[in-house]
């Protein structure tokens, strides 16, 4: 290393002033550029990164404890014959529903009804009771949203 700064000194040394001040300038320059193309951009980035996940991180947070803890409440089972529990849940959503037994189960008619209260009767009876559903035929009505239905359910 001593070497090395002794050779440095030699020519330094056989450098003119003016030759002196242009070295000195275009080292300065690229010490310059080093520090900031190298050293500030880098931490710049770095942060602004650090940043937007923050944000991200903080909207994910705040959407999270929005929507409440994931467990569910048990839904209550419907207890009863077939044609009680499929007449209780139709009248639940407001639905005609006319049910008659059948030698496999249960068939229902529902003469005119909206479709959302249809489906939504359906997936209540799926979810609350052990009738499943083996043959629906659902026709359209004369008004927009309105059906009519044959459901058979099964035990």
């Amino acid at each position: 290393m001593k070497d090395l700064l002794a050779r440095f000194g030699i020519w330094w040394s056989a450098l003119s002033h003016r030759e002196r001040i242009l070295t000195g300038t275009m080292a300065a320059l690229i010490a310059a550029v080093v520090l900031v193309y190298g050293v500030i951009k880098p931490l710049q980035a770095a942060r602004a990164d650090a940043i937007a996940d923050i944000h991200t991180y903080e909207t994910l947070n705040a959407r999270i404890l929005a929507a409440g803890t994931l467990t569910r409440t048990p839904v209550a089972r419907r207890q009863g014959e077939p044609l009680k529990v499929a007449s209780d849940a139709a009248a639940s959503l407001g639905l005609a529903a006319t049910p008659e037994a059948t030698a496999g189960g249960v068939r229902v008619v529902v003469a005119d009804a909206s479709y959302d209260n249809l489906m939504a009767w359906l997936a209540d009876l799926a979810a609350t009771s052990d009738l499943r559903a083996t043959r629906a035929t659902i026709q359209r009505g004369n008004a927009p949203g309105r059906v009519s239905a044959v459901v058979d359910f099964g035990a």
